[in-house]
């Protein structure tokens, strides 16, 4: 199962306008457009278990709600502070979502709706 999780990115929102453009001038049909965004689906989803090796740790104020639903677990969080070796960002977070991957090689993705303070 690849996750959609990552149209909602820049990347993925380019992706969707230049296909919904093609397909507005003819140049490619629907059904082509829903096959590239299921293999951007794929292809975003296995370069980021296989080729990030980056780590990053957090620490929240405050955790105001949590689930997990189809292997996704999604956080709302306050006052959180994010540190990557040296670097530290303190943000205000709505939304902190966490796709599981396959445990065995600790494969987790991440993806952020955060907003600066």
């Amino acid at each position: 199962m690849s996750y959609q999780l990552y149209r909602n990115t820049t990347l993925g929102n380019t992706l969707q306008e230049s296909l919904d453009e093609l397909i507005q001038y003819g140049q490619i049909t629907p059904q082509l457009a829903i096959k590239v965004l299921l293999q951007f689906d794929k292809s975003i989803n296995t370069a980021l278990a296989t080729r990030v090796k980056s780590r990053l740790t957090f620490k929240a104020g405050k955790l105001n709600t949590y689930r997990f639903c189809d292997n996704v677990w999604t956080f709302m969080l306050n006052d959180v502070e994010f540190r990557e070796v040296h670097e530290v960002a303190k943000m205000s977070v709505k939304k902190l979502l966490l796709q599981s991957g396959d445990w065995r090689q600790n494969c987790t993705r991440l993806c952020l709706c955060a907003s600066i303070h």
